[in-house]
């Protein structure tokens, strides 16, 4: 993977650089629109061989919140702005300060707070095996989680023993078949919003 290695450092690089000024203003709205807190989200991850990580997102709740790790569209922690900034996933644009520095790659598993990734056992963790990604297979598939997690009765169980097992699933598959073209693919997927078909089913 080190054509992978080097693509992810190079456009990290370049995409810091082009986007700055779209970085600059969402830091202004954020301030102006939601003073009182900071302007980046900054959590522990689990990344690569289970090694604890700081992701850098935009924030989009309020303050000194309490809820769940799991976010349902729609909930009233989610601000207004902060709404509009996940719908286009500008919230996760300063992690390419993360890829750039190497906590994550383009293209990977979602990065999950502590919890899930301890309870992974037997095959499953060889998940940890890959670098967490700003997208990928698993991120295309369940790309509206949100909304689907706010027409169940219960979120957490949901997403605990359906899209959770089902993401692992799909991450697996992706570190036993990977492929440089097929990354880029899932990057060209995920900025126009098409579908595109991996493992045998459109996501």
């Amino acid at each position: 993977m080190v054509l992978k290695f080097i693509f992810d450092r190079i456009m990290a690089l370049l995409g810091l650089i082009l986007i700055s000024p779209l970085l600059l203003v969402v830091a202004i709205l954020i301030r102006v629109k939601m003073p009182g807190g900071p302007v980046f989200f900054k959590q522990k991850r689990v990344g690569k061989d289970g090694k604890l990580f700081t992701i850098y997102k935009f924030r989009t709740m309020i303050v000194d919140h309490s809820g769940s790790s799991v976010s349902v569209a729609g909930e009233s922690r989610i601000t207004p702005l902060g709404a509009k900034l996940r719908k286009y996933k500008i919230d996760e644009l300063p992690e390419l300060w993360n890829v750039l520095i190497g906590d994550m790659s383009f293209v990977g598993p979602r990065p999950d707070v502590p919890g899930y990734a301890d309870a992974l056992t037997g095959d499953d963790m060889e998940v940890l095996k890959l670098r967490p990604g700003i997208t990928g297979p698993a991120s295309l598939k369940y790309r509206n989680e949100e909304e689907l997690l706010s027409s169940v009765e219960d979120p957490q169980k949901y997403n605990d023993e359906v899209i959770y097992p089902d993401k692992v699933r799909i991450n697996r598959y992706y570190l036993h078949h990977y492929s440089f073209w097929m990354d880029i693919k899932i990057i060209l997927a995920t900025v126009t919003g098409k579908k595109i078909l991996y493992a045998g089913e459109e996501i």
